[in-house]
């Protein structure tokens, strides 16, 4: 049997791309403020850790207008979901086995 360790996906490492997948999974769509807010970071350090989701192809990106404000919104693609759920049943996986 494979160690579920095996199994996590190092692109879910961090605790802000973490975040940002939980959040995604959940809703439809997530705008880039909403997110910011939801996870408590600066705009910079969001936008770098969803440029490393996008090319990863778990984060697809929709900019587009609202009036005359620019309006970004992020949706979780089929990869990224089936990636992410994996990763969970992983860490589920493991601590099940620490039991």
């Amino acid at each position: 049997m494979k160690n579920p360790i095996e199994n996590l996906n190092k692109i879910f490492d961090s605790r802000i791309r973490l975040g940002i997948m939980s959040a995604l999974v959940v809703n439809e769509e997530v705008g880039f403020n909403a997110l910011k807010e939801l996870i408590g970071v600066t705009d910079g350090n969001l936008a770098s850790h969803l440029k490393t989701l996008e090319d990863s192809g778990f984060v697809k990106v929709q900019k587009g207008f609202i009036g005359r404000k620019t309006n970004t919104t992020y949706q979780v693609t089929k990869a990224g979901e089936k990636a992410f759920q994996q990763h969970i049943d992983a860490l589920e996986q493991m601590i099940k086995g620490m039991k």
